[in-house]
């Protein structure tokens, strides 16, 4: 008699095949489609029941609010506070609840050349400087809308910067790629507006660049959206002078509804706990849950925890 541990082999190694050979592509740089989502049903049904949205942009909230998605993740954690509060774009609150938060800690970043002469973005908008900027090409990241809050902030759009004789570029790859920063060494370009800066925040000020400052009443209404202010300091980045207040682009939260099942949201989290092991992120060693379902300067906890999920981790250890 076959054993039923041999019987439903076949049935566990088709969906693992899948998910181990989809693991292994997205971690290939020459593999361009990294956003991945897996649908889950029991054997013959004709409805999928779980979607899991390995996303990072801010539809990801829209995923799960209607339902296409179960779990999502979305990059910064202040994305997820503004949907929350109903601040545009979106139309009303967002009942969402985390599970852990991936961490990351990172800045949003206005770099623009000494020789535009522009120390804040009050000179930007009073002198209507013709700036010629790159902005991140995929046309849904997050740092859009972040940065466009900002301008809002002071008063001014991108559609204003061309109208003054200025340049909106989006382009492709990494704020440090050839048509990037690499523009702005070519002077082909003034600025680059975009996250990531450990990518780039040295090479820009070792090129002369600066960082405009997001100032103090901006701050405070940008703080009222659900977005948290964050400094660049010398300690991080030895070139400047002194720190440089602007907005924090930190986390990358794994959300769910606020009326996801427990059960599903316990799963999740023992599967986590599980393959911790296995998971790649930026620290050494196994991950550090007990860094990631807290409010960290990493992982910072922009809406709370499923009260599933912090009973988990609360009764496993990773929380006091």
């Amino acid at each position: 008699m076959t054993s039923p541990r041999i019987h439903r082999a076949p049935v566990i190694m088709r969906s693992r095949l899948i998910l181990e050979v989809a693991s292994e592509l997205v971690g290939e740089d020459d593999w361009p489609e990294k956003q991945v989502e897996v649908h889950f049903r029991e054997q013959g049904s004709p409805e999928w029941k779980l979607r899991f949205f390995a996303s990072d942009a801010p539809e990801a909230v829209d995923a799960v609010v209607s339902g296409a998605a179960d779990v999502a993740i979305c990059n910064p954690g202040g994305v997820l506070a503004m949907a929350a509060r109903g601040m545009p774009p979106f139309k009303e609150p967002a009942h969402l609840r985390a599970l852990m938060v991936l961490p990351q800690f990172d800045q949003l970043a206005f770099a623009v050349t000494s020789q535009c002469g522009l120390r804040s973005f009050n000179d930007l908008r009073e002198q209507r400087y013709p700036l010629r900027v790159s902005l991140r090409g995929q046309p849904n990241h997050s740092v859009h809308l972040v940065a466009n809050q900002v301008f809002a902030a002071y008063g001014f759009t991108l559609d204003d910067i061309v109208s003054w004789g200025g340049l909106v570029r989006y382009d492709e790859g990494m704020p440090n790629g050839p048509e990037r920063l690499g523009a702005v060494m070519r002077g082909e370009l003034d600025a680059v507006f975009d996250e990531a800066l450990p990518t780039f925040g040295d090479a820009a000020i070792e090129f002369g660049m600066r960082f405009l400052p997001v100032e103090e009443p901006q701050l405070q209404q940008l703080e009222a959206k659900g977005l948290r202010r964050v400094a660049i300091t010398p300690e991080e980045y030895p070139g400047l002078d002194a720190p440089v207040w602007t907005i924090d682009f930190s986390g990358w939260p794994v959300f769910t509804r606020e009326d996801a099942p427990d059960g599903m949201v316990t799963s999740f989290c023992a599967a986590l706990e599980a393959r911790k092991d296995r998971i790649p992120w930026y620290g050494n060693g196994p991950m550090q849950l007990d860094l990631m379902v807290s409010d960290t300067k990493e992982a910072p906890m922009m809406i709370p925890l499923h009260p599933a999920a912090e009973r988990y981790w609360r009764e496993h250890g990773y929380l006091e």
